[in-house]
């Protein structure tokens, strides 16, 4: 479908466009941020919504960390299992991850039934 990311999306939108993707039969996750520490991109609360072709919706932070929320959504879509997500400077993927802005994130992703 193409869809990517919109930061101008508010949180009601989000959330619509994953209750709207599951009432067409797309299998979704919601990921949000639980919680931050020093410098975070987003602020807790904040939502971003995936199907299970890959498509997203909203912002939890930036950069590479949202492609591997992405990659860890697609695989809480295929289990049905919920995880906890944690980036930051002490991670030894931090840099990889594009949070090395010196704060940390923490982020639930579940699967919407």
């Amino acid at each position: 479908m193409g869809e990517t990311t919109q930061m101008a999306a508010s949180e009601d939108d989000i959330l619509s466009r994953a209750e709207a993707w599951t009432r067409e039969g797309r299998k979704v996750a919601v990921a949000t941020v639980i919680e931050t520490w020093g410098s975070a991109p987003r602020p807790v609360g904040s939502h971003l919504v995936i199907d299970d072709e890959g498509n997203f919706l909203g912002s939890v932070s930036g950069g590479c960390v949202e492609g591997a929320v992405v990659t860890d959504a697609l695989d809480v879509i295929a289990t049905g299992k919920p995880r906890t997500l944690s980036f930051g400077v002490a991670d030894e993927t931090a840099w990889n991850a594009g949070l090395s802005c010196g704060g940390q994130i923490r982020i639930y992703v579940e699967p919407v039934t």
